[in-house]
């Protein structure tokens, strides 16, 4: 199966250690996360737990945020966010750990909400600095970095593939080029973007796609993005990664639509 799992938006039902085991229980064998933890810096005893719960079920894990600060309180990522440097960095330092302990090589990088305090410009300079340490931070075990368009929050300043793409550019331009865009559809559809568009452009550099459907971020199918054709175009030129299933919906009915033959992807 060429999809990969979002246990941090779906199987939330259950505790966090038992959605891979639920996730294998489902039909998938690859899973991603947010990241997982409620601080920057766990315990070694929560993430040998962590890890633990990915192995015993038997998945991998093919993609990990980086502490994105309170998202249920409207945190969207610390790479901006200045006052929090040293939090981010030291955060790089567990994802990297991680990574090397499971084989993940995806790590999706928030990059903050603007601040009222600063300039769009400061925080800029600082998400730039922030990125190189991470893309350094994951170099060594064969990391890549994703920057991600974002919808639903106003002060976050990526909402296109254009606007994650000039940070992906600018960090490059630095020599680290293990960065690339995740491109979200459904987040990217929701601001306007044509996705279709980026596609023609850009799938064959895309370093992850995830998805769900619109209106309502439901699972394929409940709204009427045409997710599959963007799929499989992206694959027509060259995309070759997981396609992420990140929507909300009950456990219940949330793969219902993995019968249908129009599911090709």
């Amino acid at each position: 199966m060429s999809y990969t799992l979002n246990c941090s938006i779906l199987l939330t039902e259950l505790p966090i250690l038992e959605r891979a085991a639920a996730a294998k229980a489902a039909g998938f064998d690859s899973v991603e996360f947010w990241w997982p933890f409620a601080e920057a810096v766990p315990t070694d005893k929560q993430v040998d737990e962590f890890i633990a719960s990915l192995k015993d079920a038997g998945v991998q894990l093919d993609g990990l945020n980086f502490f994105a600060g309170d998202m249920p309180g409207g945190d969207r990522g610390l790479v901006s966010w200045k006052g929090r440097c040293s939090e981010f960095k030291d955060n790089v330092a567990v994802v990297a750990a991680i990574g090397e302990a499971t084989g993940c090589t995806s790590f999706n990088a928030l990059y903050g909400n603007r601040l009222p305090d600063y300039s769009a410009a400061e925080q800029d300079e600082l998400g730039l600095r922030n990125l190189l340490v991470a893309t350094e931070g994951v170099a060594k075990i064969g990391g890549t970095v994703l920057i991600e368009p974002v919808s639903g929050t106003e002060a976050y300043p990526l909402k296109t593939a254009a606007d994650a793409l000039k940070v992906v550019d600018a960090v490059k331009a630095e020599g680290n080029s293990n960065i690339a865009l995740l491109a979200d559809f459904y987040h990217m559809a929701v601001n306007g973007d044509d996705v279709a568009a980026v596609i023609e452009a850009h799938a064959k550099d895309f370093g992850h796609i995830q998805i769900a459907d619109a209106p309502g971020r439901g699972a394929p199918g409940t709204g009427e993005l045409p997710l599959f054709d963007w799929i499989n175009r992206s694959r027509e030129l060259g995309y070759t990664g997981k396609v992420a299933l990140e929507y909300k919906q009950d456990a219940a009915t949330a793969f219902q639509w993995l019968t249908s033959t129009s599911a090709t992807a």
